[in-house]
């Protein structure tokens, strides 16, 4: 990127001379109209078709070309809205040696697919569906030559990830189509290195965890709290699998919890309504992503009005519905098989431009406490430890309007003179208990080995209300989540 002259200085201006016993004049407000004036300008000026496309031309004639849809044949119809196939692919051998041992890329690069996903603009381009695709996908490949071997293949089993090492961007297009019957628009290519330019460029984003991440394979250690990443940590957090039980489905998450992370950090920090600062950092990233020949200028013009008017509430997020994880095949080992029918309803929802989330509703009240353990997990029993005629069926309607799975039949405590709300637990059932107390402020923590997965709440004279709460990550693989619902409060 060339550097940009540093603006000449002008003259530092003299204070004016007043007479003596003048007062001086109180200094002058900026018009409101001024402010309106510089962003309407700025948003003008990206959006033109003159002065806009002499900003970003240049970006097309810089992006690496990809022909993904040579010699495709009997394609699906075209739905509305666009189609994006973003995959990510290894290119560890084009990252520093410095860089590879201090993010454990160590190893030889895999030629094939790291993750796959499809993201689709809405025809007003005022909202983004994603949908991550397992990269252990069970698929059947179309027939096609290989790319390493020159031999001639019929229609097979393959792993979706082994489709980009067997037919390059082609075959993984014309894979993906055949299993989704949605037309592919666009193709959009990231490897390692252009994701942490992209990363770096923006400043880093900023992500939050209410528990530690340490993954022994990537490297990844991040304490609870609000963190801002830069390029190489993301790349850790992207790839990390070993964090949990949930293997690849909770990386899939955590991959679209970081880019709800990464919409918000493009259309919060000012970057769309300054073309010039659009161009510097879409200049960055393209410079290093390779693309179809049918992407370039309009396309960029397109998703750049999109942006302006993007939030992380309008952007969605989801997985494509699953039948059954360790899916053995045609010697294929361990996939992922999708549940067809929900699948399909997905896919079409998207032909039709439609959203997947529900809308939000209007709520009033305090924001919801972001906890480790999603609270429809999480079975409870409602004591009334009080005189107080109906405290427990007070509690146990307002625990369970929040989500918890609550017995529905409070009893009456043994002690009815509970001043303090305590929560009586399992050591084992730790997580959930404190997803509770967060719902229930002041309470006592009171541990209990032996009581099993049930957790006992003895509603004391302090209660006042439950606050809501909701879990930190999706609740599943399949569930459909808004930007707003992951990123940091």
């Amino acid at each position: 990127m060339s550097p940009v002259p540093a603006p000449t200085r002008a003259p530092a201006r003299r204070p004016p001379v007043r007479s003596p016993g003048q007062r001086p004049r109180a200094p002058r407000k900026r018009p409101g109209w001024a402010v309106r004036a510089v962003t309407t300008l700025s948003v003008a000026v990206l959006a033109s078709a003159g002065i806009g496309h002499a900003v970003i031309t240049s970006l097309d004639e810089g992006i690496a070309r990809v022909d993904p849809f040579k010699d495709m044949k009997n394609r699906p119809e075209a739905g509305h809205g666009m189609n994006i196939l973003l995959v990510g692919t290894d290119g560890r051998d084009r990252v520093a040696n410095a860089q590879r041992r201090a993010y454990r890329l160590g190893g030889t690069a895999c030629h094939c697919t790291d993750t796959v996903m499809i993201v689709h603009i809405s025809a007003h381009r005022d909202r983004a569906t994603v949908v991550s695709l397992p990269r252990d996908s069970y698929a059947q490949a179309p027939a096609h030559t290989d790319l390493t071997t020159g031999q001639r293949h019929g229609p097979h089993p393959i792993k979706l990830n082994a489709a980009y090492a067997e037919g390059g961007p082609n075959l993984t297009v014309r894979t993906i189509e055949n299993m989704t019957h949605l037309k592919i628009d666009h193709y959009l290519e990231v490897d390692f290195v252009s994701f942490m330019k992209t990363v770096d460029v923006l400043g880093g984003v900023r992500l939050c965890t209410p528990k530690p991440l340490k993954d022994p394979y990537t490297g990844l250690d991040l304490p609870a709290g609000t963190h801002v990443l830069k390029g190489g940590q993301a790349l850790q957090y992207v790839r990390s699998r070993h964090i949990d039980g949930a293997s690849d489905l909770g990386r899939m998450q955590r991959q679209q919890r970081f880019l709800a992370a990464l919409v918000d950090r493009a259309t919060s920090s000012g970057m769309m309504l300054n073309p010039i600062r659009f161009r510097d950092v879409t200049r960055a990233v393209l410079g290093s992503v390779r693309a179809d020949r049918g992407f370039g200028t309009d396309q960029l013009l397109d998703l750049g009005r999109a942006m302006r008017t993007f939030s992380p509430r309008s952007s969605e997020f989801t997985t494509v519905p699953i039948a059954q994880m360790g899916y053995r095949g045609n010697d294929l080992g361990s996939t992922v098989k999708w549940d067809d029918a929900k699948a399909g309803a997905l896919f079409q929802a998207l032909r039709d431009d439609r959203p997947l989330a529900p809308p939000h509703p209007d709520k009033k009240g305090p924001a919801a406490t972001r906890v480790d353990v999603p609270p429809q997990q999480i079975r409870v029993r409602i004591e009334n430890g009080t005189v107080t005629e109906g405290l427990g069926k007070r509690v146990d309607d307002a625990l369970a309007a929040d989500g918890f799975r609550t017995t529905r039949q409070p009893g009456n405590a043994a002690n009815r003179a509970t001043r303090r709300t305590v929560i009586v637990y399992d050591p084992r059932w730790d997580r959930s208990a404190r997803t509770l107390a967060a719902a229930l402020p002041g309470s006592e923590l009171r541990a209990t080995p032996g009581r099993g997965p049930t957790l006992t709440v003895i509603a004391g004279a302090d209660f006042k209300e439950v606050r809501p709460v909701r879990a930190s990550e999706p609740k599943g693989p399949q569930e459909v989540v808004t930007g707003d619902q992951v990123v940091c409060p």
